[in-house]
């Protein structure tokens, strides 16, 4: 498996679709880089040398994208600045809430999480009784 950046890219599968899993890089970068570097579109990452996968990674600097580490560790402490200065959108992240205005009264699952049943087992309990 090739390695870029850290991150082990699948063998079989296209190199544009393998670039996909380095974090930052999406399906717009991805295409770029194959063009810029002008690989075949129907080249497999197993088929890379080391040395386009070092153009790569060079491309990748050269051009300034941050990725893997960088990018996730600069995403963390933006949600930690709007956390600690109380901000709206800091606190719903802390609370685990949708933070653009979505509805929770239905739906928001995804963010809230299991459905939590609370208060029906007093109002089940006199019924049971009889």
């Amino acid at each position: 498996m090739p390695r870029i950046l850290g991150v082990d890219i699948p063998n079989n599968k296209k190199v544009e679709y393998s670039l996909r899993y380095i974090y930052g890089v999406g399906p717009q970068r991805a295409t770029l880089i194959c063009q810029t570097l002008g690989f075949r579109p129907e080249m497999r990452a197993s088929e890379l040398t080391e040395e386009q996968l070092n153009k790569i990674v060079d491309m990748i600097v050269r051009e300034g994208w941050r990725c893997e580490g960088d990018l996730r560790r600069e995403i963390a402490q933006d949600l930690k600045r709007l956390q600690a200065i109380k901000s709206y959108r800091g606190l719903r992240h802390f609370r685990g809430l949708p933070v653009r205005g979505q509805r929770t009264r239905t739906n928001a699952r995804t963010r809230k999480g299991k459905r939590k049943t609370v208060g029906v087992a007093s109002a089940a309990a006199p019924a049971a009784a009889k």
